[in-house]
């Protein structure tokens, strides 16, 4: 089984690049962005709890963020593995999922950093909002999620390197050298 986290701020390109790396290597996406918005839009009662803590621009408690992963996994019985995308932000939610997959008698195999400034990141954001009108791309809560991740976040990136885990690669550029550049990566595991 190969299990990938691709880290990276919003706007990164990580949804881009996990796209083409679930195609390549038959992986399944676990994005909790992704998984949020489908709560969020169908109303679930988890989908109402989220809502508003995102809304206030907060992160979702690692409790509920671990128990819709593990309720992802688990309908991906079959899967060649999982490729993570906006999880872990924390140290301990690292150590979460870590222990998660252990119980799977599996692990993380790499976590691949998709380096991205932040002045670039506002004007991929900035483009984004336009095309898509994504809530969580509004002014106000783009600005805390910017703040979270290089407040925060990116410290969740020495946790990794200590393991030998951690490869860090330019995440500005034409999408298919990045992407011919992650799929090197992953084909030396």
């Amino acid at each position: 089984m190969l299990n990938i986290v691709l880290f990276g701020p919003p706007g990164a390109g990580k949804g881009t690049q996990a796209s083409r790396l679930i195609n390549n290597y038959q992986l399944t996406h676990i994005s909790t962005g992704d998984i949020f918005r489908w709560h969020m839009k169908n109303d679930s009662p988890l989908g109402q709890k989220v809502k508003q803590i995102i809304n206030d621009g907060n992160l979702v408690p690692d409790n509920i963020t671990i128990a819709m992963l593990k309720e992802e996994v688990d309908k991906n019985p079959d899967s060649k593995g999982f490729l993570f995308d906006g999880f872990p932000r924390t140290v301990d939610q690292a150590c979460a999922l870590d222990n998660f997959m252990e119980s799977m008698n599996s692990s993380i195999d790499k976590v691949i950093e998709l380096e991205v400034s932040e002045t670039e990141v506002r004007t991929r954001i900035a483009k984004r909002r336009e095309a898509e009108d994504r809530p969580d791309d509004e002014e106000e809560k783009l600005n805390k999620r910017i703040s979270e991740y290089f407040d925060k976040t990116i410290h969740v990136l020495p946790y990794y390197k200590e393991q030998g885990r951690l490869v860090s690669i330019n995440g500005v550029g034409e999408i298919e050298l990045i992407s011919q550049e992650l799929s090197g990566i992953i084909d030396q595991l």
